[in-house]
């Protein structure tokens, strides 16, 4: 149980807690403006400050400026303890929790006297000693199961009687709500599971058509493709490289085949012209011939012009110079022509000598190469087997999302019908939560209501279903809220999973008929004390009036302080 709140800053008024019904009532005093009001006397904030200290994360409250260098404690119960814990916590340090005595490590503490202890040990103590959650049971928590003990309703706790944290995932908190209601909340669990793994596809699905996310996830089909392409070059590189002989002084051969083949060329093209001034050579020999002079004497007896001996000789000397001329000629000519054709000829032998030469080199080269050329054939090889390896990893993703969402399907009706077997296997369990709870509900609004408390398994979640009928408004909502907290909390609290309070703040009577409020906390002072447990409800005034005009006698459950809205009548004796 809770026992005391307090706070080192001298102005803060320490609330005191007792076993049973406790009413912290916030007054509006006679003397009170129409602009007071009880909104800001810390009705609320005394809830902030009990989630604070029993894990939450630090919160506007705690790391104002007014409060952040305040320290917060509370004293309380806690189970293997003969006398209460005391916890102090400052929104200066959150992370660290000071605990006296230090129980994080279980009843056997070897240490008396406060010690500091990290917030996630802390948070761990309370899900072992107050849950009696082990660390294997994943999917359990003691903040979120918290947040139905310590409702908040700037957490949006009380527009859903089964969603005690707004932003909560709704199959983490069903899952919770059967460990407390004794279901089997592994099952339970196994929604959230399938959720997640629901979203993931989803999400994966959607980034296949994405333009870039489409080319890292990719189709099955389209990955196949690819991964034929590269295995048959993964191949091939495999069977060259199986093949391939490595050749000592690679590139002096190498080297070598250019010259010759640069060589052959060069002849190639000297034979060329060789062979074209060879023909005109040739043909210079054939236009070479003696000249006729024949026609001299004829002309010249025509003309009868008769010639001289000295003439005659005169032509005789001039017929045997261009003789001379045209055997010179002859000559020089054959003799060009037989240089010519020997060029010719050794060219050709060269050029044949040569080409032996390179195709015994071009045989080398290519039966073999050099270990360069190896090491980066098996360099491009490494790169397509990783790249094969990465397209098989992608397509083994592929495969499995597109799977996926048939074996999620099956999951889903397996886990249906197995939750169905349970739930039909727990009817007690399930009997004691909706005799509970309608039981409640029934003292409150008498026997004209048909409520009921059930499970339904579905193939997307597990529906607790909460009947009240005729709860469309706020304050029946509310009072359903408040009847399905009593019910978990005291089915916990007799199994040994749960703490022995549980608190409200008076957003939850917001709404509610005087009849139900009358109702509600006297209901709620006798399951308290029936139970052994404690109810703590922050009250405007007016609220408990209501139940106190109808008989309601709220002096035995109302704590110290009042809270009022003077400037030092809130709860830390000081407004900001």
């Amino acid at each position: 149980m809770l026992r005391e709140l307090g706070s080192d800053d001298p102005r803060f008024r320490t609330v005191r807690f007792r076993p049973g019904l406790n009413l912290l009532v916030a007054d509006r005093t006679e003397t009170s403006t129409d602009d007071q009001s009880r909104n800001a006397v810390g009705k609320t904030s005394v809830v902030e400050l009990l989630h604070f200290l029993l894990g939450a994360d630090k919160t506007k409250l705690t790391t104002h400026k007014a409060t952040v260098d305040s320290i917060f404690q509370l004293d309380m119960d806690w189970p293997g303890q003969e006398t209460p814990i005391r916890v102090r916590r400052t929104g200066r340090r959150p992370s660290e929790v000071l605990l006296n005595p230090d129980v994080t490590r279980g009843p056997q503490t070897l240490f008396d006297g406060e010690r500091p202890v990290p917030l996630k040990e802390w948070r761990a103590a309370i899900e072992r000693d107050l849950f009696g959650i082990r660390p294997e049971d994943k999917g359990l928590s003691g903040r979120t199961l918290l947040s139905l003990y310590l409702r908040r309703e700037e957490r949006d706790g009380f527009n859903d009687a089964l969603k005690p944290a707004g932003r909560a995932s709704a199959h983490l908190v069903t899952t919770n709500l059967c460990y407390l209601l004794g279901m089997d909340w592994a099952l339970a669990r196994r929604y959230a599971d399938l959720s997640e793994r629901e979203s993931t596809r989803r999400k994966l699905a959607a980034a296949e058509k994405d333009p870039v996310w489409g080319r890292i996830v990719g189709s099955s089909a389209e990955l196949r493709g690819q991964i034929r392409t590269v295995q048959q070059r993964v191949d091939d590189l495999q069977r060259q490289i199986d093949e391939f002989q490595v050749v000592p002084e690679y590139e002096e051969i190498q080297r070598e085949a250019d010259e010759v083949n640069s060589r052959i060329r060069k002849l190639r093209n000297d034979e060329v012209v060789h062979r074209r001034n060879l023909e005109e050579l040739e043909q210079a020999v054939t236009d070479v011939h003696e000249p006729d002079d024949r026609y001299l004497e004829q002309a010249y007896a025509e003309l009868n012009v008769v010639l001289g001996d000295q003439v005659r000789a005169r032509f005789d000397q001039v017929r045997e110079f261009h003789q001379a001329v045209v055997r010179n000629r002859r000559h020089y000519l054959d003799e060009e022509i037989a240089q010519l054709r020997e060029r010719i000829r050794a060219s050709e032998r060269e050029r044949e000598e040569l080409g032996l030469r390179q195709a015994e080199l071009m045989r080398v080269l290519n039966e073999g190469g050099a270990l360069d050329t190896l090491t980066v054939m098996q360099h491009a090889l490494g790169r397509e087997l990783a790249h094969l390896e990465a397209l098989q990893h992608r397509l083994n993703a592929a495969q499995a999302l597109e799977q996926s969402k048939r074996e999620i399907d099956r999951e889903k009706d397996r886990l249906e019908e197995e939750m169905q077997t349970d739930i039909e296997e727990r009817a007690e369990v399930e009997q004691q939560a909706n005799a509970l709870f309608s039981s409640f509900v029934q003292e409150l609004y008498g026997n004209d209501r048909t409520p009921y408390l059930a499970f339904k398994a579905r193939k997307s979640a597990l529906d607790i279903i909460l009947q009240l009928d005729s709860d469309d408004s706020s304050g029946i909502s509310n009072m359903k809220t408040f009847c399905f907290d009593l019910t978990c909390a005291i089915i916990a609290h007799r199994a040994g999973r749960g703490p022995d309070f549980l608190v409200h703040d008076s957003k939850l009577y917001d709404g509610v008929d005087e009849r139900q409020v009358h109702r509600a906390l006297t209901l709620a002072a006798r399951l308290m004390e029936d139970e052994g447990m404690q109810y703590v409800v922050t009250i405007n005034s007016d609220d408990l009036a209501k139940a106190e005009n109808l008989g309601f006698d709220p002096a035995p459950y109302v704590i110290e302080p009042r809270l009022d809205d003077t400037p030092d009548g809130g709860l830390f004796g000081f407004r900001f």
